[in-house]
């Protein structure tokens, strides 16, 4: 039975798609919720899997074309490649219970195809980061298992395993030493989006920058003795350095509202909670997801945030949903070794804090000079809603509260 591969409904948002890849060509087999073509937006990459066994009968939106919401791209045969079921062997571990699978790190699509498929996280071999059971494993975990049943031609999954879900960005050309040699490469749509905010915000925005450094030892002292037993009792998430910042510009942005303010039109908008996006670099480019309610957040429930939506936006995974909204966004250039910088504002935000690298340097304590770890700090802020000793202050305020810990958890 044919039937037609749309494209996902696409939020209000986003206007149109590109088709970015095609993992799977015509009269090739496809299984059951394995990745057939990756769509890029101005935001997001989506992927479309599919829904049935069968294969690709004709492709009819080819790589690089543009595409609506909801357009047919494909038709796609059900059956036609021979239907696929689970081994003998390995129903029985289905019901079995595996009490140890839930300790593993394994992707949301990963531990839905092992439970239809009957398979025993535990017996997976990880390839993803930090040792995640992505979805690729799971289909390769199952067809090393079934290759031994004789089978139809048709059964077994695919020689080659999916291509990553991330869309192939484009790759910078290596050249030989003395060859003048120049290729062009067309802007993907994601970077040209993030380059278009990016001089809009510049155009459109009274952009100033206040600058001040914050001592790091008293963070990192306390992050030293209590590590251990804060990831033994958070099942795993490590105790990082950015939950301290989002819990300190949390309580800034309660003594400051202009700053956790957004501008539209001529109306300043005012928000009563602090949703705190957090820059994450892909291949792709820049991608900011959103922490919402961080008020009510702890540290492990922010760390464990920062580190699902990384390995979220690593992977494409990211939904547009988890990108917009935000009242503050909070970038670390830190860890590519910056030493100082001046971020770019996120609009509609009208603030942005920078963190670059610790750096110990000589300073002078109570009189005496003492080498401490230190880090300057960037904020860039909207003049038109923002005035100077505001900036400064909220900029302090960050300052305190890190160099003293304590006044986070005390509300002083």
């Amino acid at each position: 039975m044919s039937t037609e591969i749309k494209a996902p409904v696409f939020p209000e948002s986003v206007a149109d798609g590109t088709i970015a890849t095609w993992h799977k060509q015509p009269g090739e087999p496809v299984s059951r919720d394995e990745l057939l073509v990756d769509i890029e937006t101005d935001k997001v990459v989506l992927e479309v899997v599919a829904q049935n066994d069968g294969v690709i009968k004709e492709i009819l939106k080819p790589e690089g074309e543009t595409i609506l919401s909801a357009e047919v791209i494909a038709i796609f045969e059900e059956g036609a490649a021979g239907s696929a079921p689970a081994p003998a062997a390995a129903a029985p571990e289905a019901s079995a219970p595996a009490p140890e699978a839930d300790d593993l790190k394994v992707n949301p699509a990963a531990r839905k195809l092992a439970e239809e498929k009957g398979v025993n996280l535990a017996e997976v071999s990880a390839s993803g980061k930090d040792g995640r059971i992505t979805k690729e494993d799971v289909l390769n975990h199952i067809k090393s298992a079934s290759a031994p049943t004789p089978a139809p031609a048709a059964t077994p999954a695919p020689a080659a395993a999916p291509a990553p879900s991330v869309a192939s960005a484009p790759v910078a050309p290596v050249f030989n030493a003395g060859e003048r040699a120049e290729k062009r490469v067309p802007m993907t749509r994601l970077r040209a989006t993030i380059a278009k905010r990016l001089v809009s915000a510049q155009q459109n925005a009274a952009m100033l920058t206040t600058y001040n450094e914050v001592d790091m030892k008293a963070v990192m002292d306390l992050r030293k003795q209590y590590k251990d037993m804060f990831e033994k009792k958070n099942n795993g998430v490590r105790l990082g350095f950015m939950s301290f910042f989002v819990k300190a510009a949390t309580e800034a942005l309660k003594r400051f509202p202009s700053v956790n303010a957004s501008i539209d039109g001529n109306d300043i908008v005012y928000h009563g909670y602090q949703d705190i996006g957090v820059a994450v670099s892909t291949e792709k480019g820049l991608v900011v997801p959103v922490l919402r309610d961080t008020d009510a957040m702890g540290l492990a429930d922010i760390e464990g945030g920062i580190v699902d939506y990384a390995n979220k936006a690593r992977e494409g995974k990211l939904g547009i949903e988890e990108m917009q909204g935000g009242t503050f966004t909070i970038t670390n250039g830190g860890t590519f070794g910056s030493l100082m910088s001046t971020p770019i504002l996120n609009p509609p935000q009208t603030a942005i804090l920078g963190m670059h690298k610790i750096q110990d340097r000589p300073v002078a304590i109570d009189g005496q000079v003492e080498i401490r770890p230190m880090m300057y700090l960037a904020l860039s802020y909207d003049h038109r809603m923002i005035d100077g000793k505001e900036a400064v202050q909220f900029l302090v305020t960050i300052k305190e509260l890190l160099e003293d810990p304590a006044r986070i958890l005390l509300d002083i």
